[in-house]
């Protein structure tokens, strides 16, 4: 019987607990090859931050005794690239970065996630650094500076993975009080704290300790406005090669869904007619306008294949709660021009939106005073989770 990982984004729990995992590792070459300082977007809940927990333990020296207990079944174990295990690992996630009315305290916010994060570090590979990473509790960028000094001490380079970059700034800028879009400002324009935190990444990224970055988010808009702060990142999130890089092909699910209908002992007829009520309700995505293959997003292909597992039967609510677009995103959509009509076309099953191209490169201004066409409403709601296609 199948175990299915819904809602688990801890790779290593993953592995070893057995649970269902699709195997992706062999696009670990190839992230290698792409760059090494790279930006991935997808909508929310599609998988990024097991994607980085996946880098995590490919690439953390702590985890070199596990690494064929950890990919020894998998792609990446058969032929594995020459960096596995090499590397010091710093995450950051900026989802766990609460928003306030407060700039001070936003700015607060940020640098105190920043340096928990540095603590864990400097516990973690203690062992390894002959230099002691001083904790400065007011500025981040100062530990982050003395974490740097320590690792150039050491045989081994920083790989960085921020996970959910435009969340907590996504979230001051979808605010609908008047006040935010000044806050938004505040931390990404000028010195903004998450502005001068990315120009400390890419000056450390040059010589400085930093080896590789992989960055996760939902949109572009948050590192469009950073401009000089973070201009070196390579957007990967449209490479033909890394179209399912996160999420599964229908093929996956149909193997899936029959193998659930069998332990329901229902027919390879009602397995495919499983499929057809997926491939409606959620149709899928593609990422890539090089590829035909629609991938679908996890957390819902996981909510419907578990509930039939487990009740042999569709789930009575087929949008799964936990993915809902938070309100405050269509309340802000709504508000802008010609925002009403395109949410409605998103919603029209009969002429649904299609995004030809998508438009990436805006920030907020563009977004609040700039001319308004299908394509960039689309594009944005694409981001955001709304549209399936491009």
């Amino acid at each position: 019987m199948i175990t299915f990982p819904y809602g688990i984004s801890d790779f290593h729990s993953l592995i070893t607990e057995d649970y269902y995992y699709a195997d992706r590792t062999d696009r670990i070459r190839l992230i290698e090859d792409a760059g090494k300082q790279l930006l991935f977007l997808r909508p929310r809940r599609f998988g990024k931050s097991l994607l980085l927990s996946m880098l995590e333990n490919y690439y953390d020296v702590k985890k070199a005794d596990e690494f064929d207990r950890l990919f020894g079944n998998l792609a990446i174990g058969k032929n594995p690239t020459d960096k596995h295990n090499q590397y010091l690992i710093m995450k950051w996630d900026f989802s766990r970065v609460e928003t306030s009315e407060d700039t001070q305290i936003m700015r607060d916010a940020i640098h105190s996630h920043v340096n928990k994060a540095i603590a864990t570090f400097s516990q973690r590979y203690n062992d390894i650094l002959s230099y002691t990473i001083e904790i400065d509790h007011n500025s981040a960028i100062s530990s982050f500076e003395s974490l740097l000094i320590a690792i150039q001490d050491s045989p081994y380079k920083l790989y960085l993975l921020i996970d959910e970059y435009d969340n907590f700034a996504n979230e001051v800028m979808m605010s609908q009080k008047a006040m935010s879009q000044e806050r938004y400002k505040s931390l990404l324009y000028g010195e903004g704290a998450l502005k001068t935190l990315f120009k400390t990444v890419k000056s450390a990224a040059t010589g400085g300790g930093v080896d590789r970055v992989f960055i996760t988010g939902v949109s572009p808009v948050v590192m469009s406005d950073m401009t000089s702060g973070y201009n070196v990142a390579k957007s990967i999130y449209l490479y033909s090669e890394f179209n399912d890089l996160c999420g599964f092909w229908e093929t996956e699910i149909n193997q899936l869904l029959k193998q659930v209908a069998q332990e329901c002992d229902y027919s390879v007829e009602e397995a495919e007619e499983a499929l057809d009520m997926m491939r409606t309700y959620y149709n899928g995505y593609c990422f890539s306008l090089d590829k035909e293959a629609l991938v679908y997003n996890p957390t819902l292909a996981l909510y419907f294949i578990e509930y039939f597992q487990k009740n042999c039967q569709y789930p009575k609510n087929l949008l799964d709660s936990n993915l809902a677009m938070d309100k405050g995103k269509l309340l802000y959509i709504a508000q802008l021009p010609h925002g009403n009509e395109i949410i409605a076309r998103a919603l029209d099953d009969e002429e649904p939106i299609t995004v030809i191209n998508l438009a990436y490169g805006f920030g907020v201004e563009d977004m609040l005073y700039a001319v308004k066409d299908s394509t960039f409403m689309a594009s944005l709601l694409y981001f955001f989770g709304q549209c399936s296609g491009i």
